[in-house]
């Protein structure tokens, strides 16, 4: 009897046990899919409460954007203008041309680490690039004011061109310079899963190490490096010190990369810095510019992950 006591005793603790870790994992699941829900509905509601002050045309296809309003009905100039136009064409100059530094030298880099680079240089070159992404974007705001800025405009008055003293050139490229190990660390994985019997394949047809690289392994690692330069356009997206150290406040609604240009991340900080009144329709707008930026982040890295996903599925 003793000894059926025991057996069932046995028997039935394990079960307990992964019980109790089922629901604590469970919990936890729970309590990130809560935590992100409840992000959005204070967005959502915020921006609901923004767009009772504000019309959702003038928001979403304003060309103007002052947000400087009065607090008291009677101070002067309590209007203020909230067209994001402005500030969504400043986030895309901006993220363009750090895309635009950051894509060729991450998907080089990635190519040489996985078909040309030898072990050991493998084992240095890529922890090195690595750093980068460990480096604070404060860091890099300040590299990008105190030492690129100044070259551009030294540069660009070498020229005789006429380049602000913030610009979203110097912004961009040190955006671009900060986004490089992020391309270069996925591309690299997803070239090294493209399999080597393709490769074996395209030598043995008598194509050279180039053309087997160029004409087989990219075209069959293109979904995943699509992915990966979408993930890195969505970080570039929501970089907010490198703008606001290097590329200024000034909402203009230009394409001139020499000239500043503000984003959307940069007006939320400076709309809830200080003292603010959350009734008043500029610092609710900072939420209706928060859900409009999660819209757009959620939308590029949908799609990022929708690729990823196809291309794995076609490897594994």
């Amino acid at each position: 009897m003793a000894d059926l006591s025991l057996n069932l005793t046995k028997s039935v603790r394990p079960k307990w046990l992964d019980r109790v870790v089922y629901l604590v994992l469970a919990a936890a699941a729970a309590t990130a899919i809560l935590v992100t829900g409840g992000i959005v509905l204070s967005l959502i509601f915020e921006t609901l409460r923004f767009l009772e002050k504000v019309p959702l045309s003038d928001f979403l296809f304003g060309l103007e954007w002052s947000p400087q309003t009065a607090i008291r009905a009677d101070q002067v100039g309590a209007a203020g203008s909230f067209g994001a136009i402005p500030l969504i064409n400043g986030t895309l100059l901006i993220s363009a041309i750090a895309m635009l530094v950051a894509t060729p030298l991450g998907l080089t880099s990635a190519i040489y680490l996985s078909e040309y680079a030898s072990k050991s240089a493998r084992d240095w070159i890529k922890p090195a690039l690595e750093i980068l992404a460990g480096i604070p974007t404060v860091v890099y705001g300040f590299f990008a004011a105190l030492t690129v800025a100044p070259f551009i405009r030294w540069t660009g008055g070498e020229m005789g061109l006429e380049v602000a003293s913030e610009s979203a050139l110097a912004a961009g490229i040190v955006m671009g310079i900060m986004i490089v190990p992020l391309i270069s660390s996925l591309s690299d994985d997803v070239i090294n899963a493209v399999p080597q019997s393709l490769r074996d394949a395209s030598l043995g047809l008598g194509a050279t190490r180039s053309e087997t690289i160029r004409k087989a392994v990219l075209p069959a690692a293109l979904p995943g490096i699509s992915g990966s330069l979408l993930l890195a356009a969505s970080r570039a997206i929501g970089e907010t010190m490198i703008v606001l150290m290097a590329a200024g406040l000034a909402a203009r609604l230009t394409v001139n990369p020499l000239e500043a240009v503000t984003t959307i991340t940069v007006q939320i900080v400076a709309l809830l810095t200080g003292d603010q009144e959350f009734d008043s329709a500029k610092t609710l707008s900072a939420f209706a510019l928060g859900l409009l930026l999660f819209i757009l982040t959620l939308a590029l890295n949908t799609i990022a992950l929708g690729i990823v996903r196809k291309y794995r599925e076609q490897y594994d």
